[in-house]
Order: structure tokens, then C-alpha cells, then sequence
């Protein structure tokens, strides 16, 4: 998810909270406190992309041994200090994250149609890390290629940083590799930023919830309120302004103004709405109107961790378990075989199909000037279908119950206001 304005803060305005930190010597440290233990590292796949993809002709689909090599130096880094590595890549995006990820894959298209107008303009690739664009489908590759290499890799069944964050501390890891601030309000094990590693000397810098919360005079649950309150994937930024404005208006009438007061002014605001065993309970203290309680009480829960709670919940705390919804077409043993297969990064999209019925197609390299050979999306869509008629039950012509997939295929020309829903077919009549 990500909060608003947070790593800007940590970084610039109280940065205390950024302790430089030796990998190595917090491996030893780590087995002296745990002797049982291994010193393992929990990646966040989805955020190293970048850090990993460092090849040069990446504007023709990426350069495979060079990245297989870079990923290669990475593990034997680690592995040099002592320290297991766990990859996770995201493996869904779920219903109230949707909406951000149709904002980020739209802006994305506007940067890949710059990208073209730099190479009919220059001939060539642009040579900016602000104008760059990942090869498609590395997400995907880069699970397969750490496998190859003998590693763990896992993928999501549901949001990435939450089950990043319950594997580490149930695994008692030592830390949390990735670039989200997200890690930083999980009541989890340490968050370790990857844009500030340096493999030469195995050192980083270390993202310090509990001095964040010294700063901001906050207990460690308040946390998830904090990062609502400022907006997320799930609390949008512009949801929570009236709260935001009404807060900073008061703590300005107390303080100087000074860099960073908005997160300063909404610890303030949450302070001095605190609940007590005397008064309200919940976000019910707060002076909030009936869709911004929902939003947040629903923010604070994505939050929390199996066994964890919140002063700031009046009602339980635990999410839904996904549902199987094609549970009633398939046998259990598939389903089962094909879950176990999707966390254990073995299969690709089954998941999707046959548990959630949506699938998601990030961005790719085309331009949208170019009327005349149509999108991926569209032209391999006859295929999809089939296999979709693999998996799924064929419907026969005219019935009333249509099973149908959902997908969400980025392409030129597709605005993403809904997704698109595919009917499954049969292999024979390829023409059709």
C-alpha cells in the first residue's frame, strides 16, 4: 500500500528514525538472541524489481543472462553474510486496492507513450531511470528465476505486504527487505529499505517504527490509524482532507510552523482523540461522519496481523478468508493442488482463474500511436479463451448461467473503468 507522505518524513524531518545498519553483524546478532534460528531476510519481490533490473537494452524486452547474473551476485551476497533469503512476490490485487492500481497503470501508460515519442524523436532507447520502463512479465520471470537458483520464493494469495509482514514475524526473521512504508506500520519484525542497500559492504538503512513512534509521542497501535488518516491504497489521501485540515489548523495555533507539521498535527489530532476505559471506544472518539469511520475502521484491519487487535476497532478484527469461486465446478483436490502450487511460485494465473475468477495484465511496451497492429491483450484474447475453457467448465450455447473471467488488461485504449468479462471455449472451432 504505501502511506502519503511518510518516507519523505522518516528521511527529512526526524531522521533518527533511519538507522544505518551493518547486515552482517545483525545476522550474528540475531543468531546469538535466537541459537535456534537462521538469520532470514524476507524479500518484497514486487519492490526490488527495479533494483534488480539494471540492464541496458531493456527497451527490447530485457537482456535474460544479465539480469539472471545480477540475480545471481544478489543471493550470493547474502549468503556470504550468513543470511537466508525468502522471496514474495504479490499474487493478486484485491477488490479495495483496485482502484489504485487502475491510477498507477494508467499514469504508466503515460510515461510509455513518452517513452516512444523519445525513440521516433531520437532513434534510440531513453538512457533515463525517470523515463524507463520494466521489461513485461518480469514480475513473473523473476519468481521462476530465484527458484531456479535454489531459492524460496512464495506468492500472495492475497495483499503482498500483509502476508510479507505475518510470514516474517511468525518465522521470527530478521528483517524485511523491500521500499514501502506499509512495513513501517505493520507491528512486525524490522523493515530494511532495498534503495538503500549497498552489497559491497552488506549495509543499509533500517526504517525504525519504534523511534517513529517516539517522535510522534505514539503507541505502536496507533500506527494504522496514523497511516489511514494520511491516506493509503485503501483510505485515499483526499478521503481523510477535512480530518487533515482540521488537525493542522489546531496544531498550528499551538506550534511554529515547521516541515512536516501534517504528520505531526494528525499524531497530535490522534493524541489528544486517544479512547479511554472512561469514555468512547474505538474510532467512535474521533469527530468523524459515518463514511470516514467505515473507511478508516476498514484500513485499520488490513493493518493487524493473525492474534493482533486495536484500541481503535469496537468490533472484531479479523478479515474474510478468500473464497473459492469456482469451488462448485472443481473437484477439491484440484483446487487444493493448485493453491499449493500458486504459494509455492509453481504455477502462473491458475490461482486467479479458479479461486478469484480475475485476472490482472500489467503494462507493456506499446504504442498507442500505432492503430494498426492491435494490443496483445486483444490479439492473444481467442487464446486465453480456450484455456480458460481448459479450466473451467464450458457453458453450452444459449444457457443462462455464463461462467465468465474478469480481466483487467492494461492496453492502449482501454480506459479500465471495468474489467472485461471472458467466456470461456472450447478448443475445436479455432476460427470462431
Amino acid at each position: 500500500m504505501g502511506v502519503k507522505g511518510l518516507q519523505n518524513f522518516m528521511e527529512t524531518c526526524c531522521p533518527d528514525t533511519c538507522v544505518p545498519v551493518d547486515l552482517k553483524q545483525m545476522a550474528v546478532n540475531h543468531v546469538k538472541a535466537h541459537p535456534d534460528s537462521t538469520a532470514t531476510v524476507v524479500v518484497d519481490g514486487m519492490a526490488c524489481l527495479r533494483y534488480w533490473y539494471r540492464c541496458q537494452a531493456w527497451v527490447y524486452g530485457g537482456q535474460w543472462q544479465e539480469y539472471m547474473h545480477i540475480l545471481q551476485e544478489f543471493v550470493d551476497a547474502f549468503t556470504s553474510a550468513g543470511i537466508r533469503l525468502v522471496f514474495i512476490f504479490d499474487g493478486t490485487v484485491e477488490e479495495q486496492k483496485r482502484a489504485e492500481w487502475v491510477k498507477r497503470r494508467l499514469r504508466v501508460n503515460k510515461d510509455i507513450a513518452r517513452i516512444f515519442q523519445h525513440i521516433k524523436t531520437h532513434a534510440q532507447q531513453p538512457n533515463s531511470r525517470d523515463l524507463f520502463c520494466l521489461p513485461s512479465g518480469l514480475a513473473t520471470f523473476s519468481g521462476f528465476a530465484l527458484k531456479s537458483l535454489g531459492q524460496e520464493t512464495r506468492i500472495s494469495t492475497r495483499e503482498g505486504d500483509y502476508e510479507i509482514s505475518d510470514y516474517a514475524l511468525s518465522h521470527n526473521c530478521m528483517g524485511i527487505l523491500g521500499q514501502d512504508t506499509d512495513f513501517v506500520i505493520y507491528n512486525t519484525v524490522p523493515y530494511l529499505s532495498i534503495n538503500k542497500l549497498n552489497l559491497n559492504n552488506m549495509t543499509t538503512v533500517l526504517f525504525s517504527r519504534e523511534r517513529l513512534c517516539q517522535v510522534l509521542k505514539l503507541h505502536m497501535s496507533d500506527l494504522p490509524l496514523l497511516a489511514c488518516l494520511l491516506g493509503n491504497d485503501i483510505v485515499p489521501e483526499q478521503q481523510m482532507q477535512r480530518l487533515r485540515s482540521n488537525a493542522l489548523t489546531s496544531y498550528r495555533k499551538k506550534h511554529m510552523q515547521v516541515q512536516g507539521d501534517k504528520v505531526y498535527a494528525v499524531a497530535d489530532f490522534i493524541n489528544a482523540h486517544h479512547p479511554s476505559s472512561e469514555g468512547t471506544f474505538g474510532v467512535s472518539s474521533l469527530p468523524l461522519v459515518e463514511a470516514e469511520k467505515e473507511a478508516l475502521e476498514k484500513g485499520i484491519r488490513l493493518y493487524l496481523l493473525p492474534g493482533q487487535t486495536s484500541a481503535w476497532l469496537e468490533s472484531g478484527c479479523s478479515v474474510p478468508e478468500s473464497m473459492c469461486l469456482m469451488g462448485k465446478y472443481l473437484p477439491a483436490d484440484i483446487l487444493q493442488a493448485v493453491l499449493e502450487k500458486h504459494t509455492r511460485a509453481e504455477c502462473f494465473l491458475l490461482y486467479n482463474v479458479l479461486y478469484d475468477g480475475v485476472v490482472e495484465c500489467s503494462n507493456t511496451l506499446e504504442d498507442e500511436d500505432e492503430v494498426e497492429i492491435p494490443p496483445q491483450a486483444v490479439l492473444y484474447l481467442p487464446v486465453r479463451e480456450r484455456i480458460y475453457g481448459l479450466l473451467l467448465p464450458v457453458q453450452p450455447d444459449g444457457s443462462t448461467q455464463t461462467l465468465s473471467v474478469k480481466e483487467w488488461f492494461v492496453f492502449p485504449g482501454n480506459p479500465l473503468k471495468e474489467p472485461t468479462r471472458v467466456t470461456p471455449k472450447p478448443l475445436n472451432n479455432l476460427s470462431t
